[in-house]
């Protein structure tokens, strides 16, 4: 499958107006290359797991569209049959309705032909095998090295869609899990994703873990990485579902049978989230939270004890906050 990409050279501030503008004509998907810092709000949002050190801003932003290029060389927009000079001068048109009212910068346009893009291969080279304090996190196109031989290892091939366990909130629950889990416990991990976290408290000696979320992709994700970590199916319950509003999937959770519920999710979820956990765990549960911007450390600390827990600790890593709170025995 071959591709035309369209590659506008234009300015940040008319990164939104463009994309606006082109999606009218059927362009959509824009690949935007910038050197624009994300702030602690799109951090929270996207839990950004691979994510080097990039430049300065210098103002300059990229804008790629992609046009899927058939067989007998013939392009289709909007589903009419079109061609490049076509699609380049309504692109031109657009650029220039919108250059009438803000600045654009250079506002040129360059068009390639491009082989078949593996959107889910092409960023492997971000990611490499890393630590978690004793941990090897590996991915697998790496080899282990004879000096990790006595490492605990986590094989992990990371999603379109899931972490890695490289963010700083996964590593802040990993190491409170290891606190608190014996033999016994029964874990409930709540937006599990690629199950890193319940897969981890299996490795830990924990009984038996199960996972929920929103995304029907969870499920290949969390049984491709017990298949890889040699986690024994039977162990390992998930379930799709939203815990908060859905009665359905609370009832199929169960009640007051967990020691440990284990949350890295955003703090405005972790909000409506903790009234209604704290029904899944047994007296004296541990409730394990994360996914906390530092300036939204205060609201979770508030749902938290307004949901009748005790908080036994608070633990901090770069921006990122990590909320850890036991159930009353009796309650």
């Amino acid at each position: 499958m071959k591709w035309v990409k369209f590659r506008i050279k234009t300015t940040t501030e008319a990164e939104d107006m463009i994309i606006s503008a082109l999606y009218d004509i059927g362009l959509e998907g824009a690949q935007i290359e910038d050197k624009v810092p994300l702030t602690a709000l799109e951090k929270e949002q996207m839990f950004v797991d691979i994510l080097p050190e990039g430049p300065e801003d210098d103002g300059i932003a990229y804008l790629s569209f992609f046009v899927e290029k058939k067989e007998d060389g013939s392009l289709e927009v909007l589903g009419e049959p079109t061609d490049v000079e076509t699609i380049l001068e309504q692109v031109k048109q657009e650029l220039d309705a919108v250059r009438l009212f803000m600045e654009i910068g250079e506002g040129t346009v360059t068009v390639d032909e491009t082989e078949d893009i593996d959107w889910i291969n092409n960023w492997k080279q971000y990611f490499h095998q890393f630590y978690i304090d004793d941990i090897l996190v590996i991915p697998s196109w790496e080899d282990i090295k004879p000096e990790d031989s006595d490492k605990l290892v986590l094989h992990i091939d990371p999603g379109t869609a899931f972490g890695t366990g490289m963010h700083e909130t996964t590593q802040l629950c990993i190491r409170q899990l290891r606190k608190y889990i014996t033999p016994e416990t029964r874990l409930l991990d709540v937006g599990t994703g690629s199950g890193i976290l319940a897969i981890l408290s299996l490795m830990f000696g924990a009984k038996h873990a199960v996972g929920t979320d929103l995304d029907i992709c969870a499920v290949d994700a969390v049984a491709n990485n017990c298949r890889d970590n040699g986690i024994n199916p039977a162990d390992f319950t998930m379930l799709i579902g939203n815990i908060i509003t859905d009665k359905s999937v609370q009832d199929q959770v169960g009640y007051g049978c967990y020691d440990i519920v284990v949350a890295n999710i955003l703090a405005d979820v972790l909000v409506p989230l903790t009234p209604v956990i704290v029904n899944q765990l047994k007296p004296g549960g541990v409730y394990i939270t994360s996914g906390i911007i530092d300036d939204k450390e205060q609201t979770v600390r508030d749902a938290v004890e307004a949901a009748g827990l005790e908080i036994l600790e608070v633990t901090y890593q770069g921006e990122w906050v990590s909320v850890t709170a036991r159930k009353q025995t009796g309650v």
